[in-house]
């Protein structure tokens, strides 16, 4: 009987442990939904006191708190956008937002990170913005951890290394969409921002691959150092769940001990510095190559670059769909050497918000397009126009539901 006594209290403590652990497993499955149950409220101090070396003062921003839920739609559900302007970026940048308003349906938040003596032409420019309610900003100093700042700040292009801290500077952002100064957005913002709700319960951030074709690709031919996949990822447009980002614990060939985001990065530049080119995107390369189950990989049109058709056209999706997302690397937008990206980008800078969009954006650009096809690029300018075409005729058919 003693005997059958401690079997049957034995079997009773499994069970106990059993339920224990499956209750655990659903909390965590539970904490690592999409959103990751984080919430957003906007900060006025873009960072803890003490800890990190700032510039100028952050501009104004509406509190807001609420919760996302991306696999539903929620009208009013914002979506935040986060850049980094340096030096002669203000028009360049001024532009992308320009782009991002036009078409996009949820409002908006912009994060600009700037040095201080762009922040009054930011303020200027965008009080301008007609469409009050829709968007909402705040302005942000250049900011770095105090006992490496200046090593940060040079890194590749002046402040382009800002966006590796953008989890740990806006710490009550649940959700963010990075991009550099010279993207172009040829379709909503909602849609790229979908891509959250697609991410599965690993992944924490998205980007483009750095090229289609391996025979020409920079990382596989190279790279001293780790990279992701075949021909690495491009950094210009980054889709991050950072609530995910700044919970995780990442493997690193550094310390057999997994490490959080804001422990890793300097170890990383101290250990790859001398090996790096593209600066903080070779980081976040190395950092994806050990952690591979991390990032959602999203096809080439959402971050169409000149390498895409200069050595003859090789992103497919783009020739079928169109161009989601433009990125006018290398300068391309200011010179002559690829006109077809430069028609497009002067085409959004000088279109007036709230003029006739099919005849002062649509056909002045077909028109300069046109004009291209005697470079790579302009061989396949239709691929430059499908998607804006589509994204002006949703716009209006939009509007008139609305009436």
């Amino acid at each position: 009987m003693r005997r059958l006594a401690r079997v049957a209290l034995l079997c009773l403590g499994c069970a106990v442990c059993s339920l224990l652990y499956g209750l655990s497993q659903l909390a965590l499955s539970l904490e690592q939904e999409p959103g990751g149950g984080g919430r957003e409220r906007q900060a006025r101090e873009p960072a803890t006191p003490g800890a990190w070396r700032q510039a100028g003062s952050a501009g104004r921003g509406a509190a807001e708190s609420g919760r996302y839920d991306y696999m539903k739609t929620h009208p009013s559900e914002k979506m935040h956008l986060a850049v980094v302007a340096c030096g002669e970026r203000l028009e360049e940048t001024v532009t992308m937002l320009r782009s991002a308003i036009i078409f996009s349906i949820k409002p908006l938040h912009f994060h600009i990170f700037a040095e201080d003596q762009l922040h009054e032409s930011f303020k200027d420019i965008l009080e301008e913005f007609p469409y009050e309610g829709k968007v909402n900003y705040t302005i942000y100093p250049i900011t770095f951890p105090s006992e490496s700042a200046a090593e940060w700040k040079k890194l590749f292009k002046p402040c382009a290394s800002q966006r590796l801290f953008l989890p740990l500077i806006l710490k009550n952002v649940d959700s963010l969409l990075y991009v550099d100064t010279d993207i172009l957005f040829l379709r909503p913002v909602d849609d790229i921002w979908s891509f959250l709700g697609k991410f599965n319960s690993t992944q924490i951030a998205a980007m483009a691959p750095e090229h289609e074709e391996p025979r020409i690709g920079w990382y596989n031919r190279f790279a001293r150092h780790p990279y992701y996949g075949v021909t690495g990822i491009n950094s210009g447009v980054m889709l991050m769940n950072m609530t995910r980002i700044r919970r995780k614990y990442f493997k690193n060939d550094m310390t057999p001990v997994r490490l959080q985001w804001g422990e890793i990065l300097m170890p990383l530049l101290k250990k790859y510095k001398l090996n790096i080119t593209w600066g903080d995107q070779d980081l976040l390369n190395i950092m994806f190559f050990h952690n591979p189950e991390s990032l959602y990989v999203f096809p080439c049109q959402w971050n169409y670059r000149p390498d895409h058709c200069i050595y003859g056209s090789n992103c497919k999706a783009a020739e079928e769909e169109g161009i989601f997302i433009l990125h006018g690397n290398r300068g391309v937008y200011h010179d002559d050497k690829q006109p077809t990206f430069r028609a497009v980008y002067e085409a959004i800078k000088n279109y007036s918000f709230g003029d006739d969009l099919v005849h002062s954006l649509l056909q002045p650009l077909e028109r300069e397009l046109q004009k291209t096809t005697h470079t790579y690029c302009g061989r396949v300018y239709k691929v430059f126009i499908k998607q804006i075409t589509k994204s002006v005729r949703d716009l209006y058919a939009r509007r008139s539901k609305g009436r």
